[in-house]
């Protein structure tokens, strides 16, 4: 009796190893391994793109330009885009392009209800949740922002930086505005015409789109986004916007007051919290700017992170992720805008040519509302920290943010 029990132990033991077993080895080993490779592979976790697509389709499916083919495409259905940002890099302005698009459904910031609910949580223990979020809403289903809204109904009045979403100010949902005409919307027009809609008639009106673009500044790891790029239902590509340090930390400071939150959560992060620390100071103006400055060094630290691991990752994702430069964006914006269309698979028009020429042609760069998007001088808008920075401030910033600048094509304010 006490063998059988011993042996009925060992078979309940082997059968649980290889269960655990099993997940492990379709997630790090999905592939055949080579002549003398371990059985085990060193490396298996978000540092390292997961095999997926597989290179046969790239080659099948994605053209010299990275662009899926009008065959892929009705294979794989819609595109999915995500913008992925930061503070102040000028990502409201990429999103917008996307916004004014006739055949895209935009969504602005959908996780600042998520960080805004869970605050002081740090950024780094976010990030699942963010990924989860983005999963569902890519597919339409906006119940998940139930989870962190207010109590009642869920209406399109609380959701997408609605008072500027030309979907929620446009038939069907409302009068104010045709989504096919390409111009900004005011967002006192949206709020006083626009009444609250359910948020079921926001999915259903999702589901018409053959591009869907997501613009958010709250992922900290492009690995975070790894497990939805391999998945081919969502056919997700990403669209990574940077910007000369120096000209972020002159916008952050600028509008540092509305970011000490948000740099707060950056800077919780379990692997910098001794890091972080600094000594005490009594002046709220002083903390505000020195968090804002911490918070930016390990903004440049993902930067960099993000810049190795897409270039170590294998050339099915490398084909669907973009990085451009704000300033590249802004000073040639038709090239700009044409690269970032022709990724998402979008057509350029002649109104969204004259609406890029229109926003990056403005006059001066100064605005009172730093949030607000609005027609500028491209030129002053990315060399204004050469005249509102301090020497100090420069050389801080470039210390900090030494690999970034390297790795992105910034050179020190000395060269």
């Amino acid at each position: 009796m006490k063998l059988l029990q011993s042996r009925c132990l060992i078979v309940i033991v082997v059968y649980s190893l290889l269960l655990l077993a099993i997940p492990y080895f379709l997630d790090c080993h999905n592939k055949m391994l080579a002549p003398g490779e371990q059985p085990f592979p060193k490396e298996c976790s978000e540092a390292v793109a997961p095999i997926s697509w597989g290179e046969e389709d790239l080659e099948e499916d994605v053209d010299a330009g990275g662009n899926l083919t009008a065959g892929a495409r009705s294979r794989r259905g819609r595109q999915h885009i995500y913008i992925h940002a930061t503070w102040r890099t000028g990502s409201s302005f990429a999103g917008e392009l996307f916004n004014q698009h006739p055949a895209v459904f935009y969504l602005y910031e959908p996780m600042w209800l998520m960080w805004q609910a869970l605050y002081p949580g740090d950024a780094e223990s976010l990030q699942g949740a963010v990924r989860d979020m983005l999963r569902s809403l890519f597919r339409c289903d906006f119940s998940v922002l139930r989870l962190y809204s207010a109590a009642g109904p869920l209406t399109t009045r609380a959701v997408f930086g609605w008072k500027n979403n030309k979907v929620i100010c446009s038939a069907p949902l409302c009068g104010a505005y045709r989504k096919e005409r390409v111009e900004l919307v005011d967002g006192r027009v949206c709020e006083k015409q626009c009444t609250a809609r359910d948020i079921g008639e926001l999915e259903r009106e999702c589901r018409k789109y053959e591009v869907m673009v997501i613009k958010d500044v709250r992922v900290l790891d492009v690995g975070v986004l790894f497990p939805l790029m391999a998945d081919p239902s969502l056919n997700l590509k990403v669209v990574q916007l940077v910007r000369d340090p120096r000209a972020v930390h002159n916008s952050r400071m600028k509008s540092k007051q509305s970011l000490v939150k948000e740099s707060i959560q950056v800077l919780r992060s379990k692997h910098r919290l001794e890091r972080s620390k600094v000594p005490f100071l009594s002046n709220r103006a002083q903390r505000a700017d020195a968090t804002v400055a911490r918070a930016l060094e390990v903004i440049c630290e993902a930067w960099s992170r993000d810049q190795e691991l897409v270039r170590r990752s294998p050339a099915w994702l490398r084909a669907r992720y973009l990085t451009i430069r704000y300033e590249d964006l802004v000073l040639d914006p038709l090239s700009g805008l044409g690269a970032l269309y022709s990724f998402a698979n979008l057509t350029v028009t002649p109104a969204t040519e004259a609406y890029m020429l229109n926003m990056t042609r403005g006059v001066g760069y100064s605005s009172d509302r730093p949030f607000l998007i609005s027609s500028r001088d491209a030129k002053e808008a990315i060399s204004a920290w050469k005249k509102r920075l301090s020497l100090g401030q420069v050389q801080q910033v470039e210390q900090g943010c030494q690999r970034a600048m390297k790795a992105l094509g910034y050179r020190p304010n000395n060269t």
